[in-house]
């Protein structure tokens, strides 16, 4: 609709006491990656496998060191619930990247930060699809198909999963720091959202200098990046309102 006909509607509306024309602040786009955020939390943290030893050493603030004896106690079903819902957070970040493409790339042509945003999400994904396939495959190898490897190569696929559902997160670190960048350079994004994010990016980024550990992203990232899709959907950003100036 072009500026003279919203004109035009808006004062047919207000002659007849229904006022002015004012645009939802709502965008159902950016919830795309509140289902990438929770899914991928669910993937990551809340099934992560760990043999019961460990967990009770753990408890008893004590070491263990796990082996392949290990492997016949884990839960095949946990790690299928793993993957399925890894599956659910690369499809729903990938769906949220295009939306991304779409609503903020392609008007805020000149922005840099957005397309780092953008590669961040790609990179997560794709590294993703590795890190819960692995998920997967181990839950197959310990459930219908155990008896295709023994306990030396299920235990390949363990360590393959001890961080490979957790690294791939470290993209979205990227996609934080961008959001941060856009709020305070380009003027395009929520202060308060760019603020949180730009902490978050900041500090996760340091304490994994700090620390050696590459799966700290894997932790902190999913549940961010479900925050910051329910911020974009309700709060005000340039970046979700384009469609109101178009």
């Amino acid at each position: 609709m072009s500026s003279a006909a919203r004109s035009t509607a808006a004062s047919a509306l207000a002659s007849h006491g229904a006022g002015p024309v004012r645009p939802t602040r709502f965008r159902a786009w950016p919830l795309w990656a509140v289902l990438a955020g929770v899914a991928g939390a669910v993937g990551t943290m809340f099934t992560d496998l760990r043999p019961d030893a460990e967990l009770e050493a753990v408890a008893r603030e004590s070491f263990y060191t796990v082996t392949p004896a290990d492997m016949e106690g884990l839960d095949p079903t946990m790690a299928r619930f793993g993957f399925a819902a890894g599956v659910v957070a690369v499809v729903a970040l990938l769906v949220f990247q295009a939306a991304w493409r779409r609503n903020v790339e392609t008007v805020f042509t000149r922005s840099t930060a957005a397309r780092v945003a953008s590669g961040g999400m790609i990179a997560t994904a794709g590294a993703a699809m590795l890190g819960y396939g692995w998920r997967g495959g181990l839950a197959t190898y310990l459930g219908p198909e155990g008896f295709n490897y023994d306990e030396q190569g299920k235990f390949v696929y363990y360590m393959l999963n001890d961080f490979g559902a957790w690294m791939p997160w470290f993209g979205i670190v990227a996609v934080a720091g961008a959001l941060g960048w856009m709020a305070w350079v380009e003027r395009s994004v929520s202060r308060v959202l760019g603020t949180f994010s730009a902490i978050v990016a900041v500090g996760l980024l340091g304490a994994v200098i700090v620390s050696g550990v590459p799966g700290l992203p894997g932790g902190v990232m999913p549940m961010w990046l479900a925050i910051a899709g329910v911020w974009l959907a309700v709060g005000r950003s340039r970046i979700t309102q384009a469609d109101d100036v178009r």
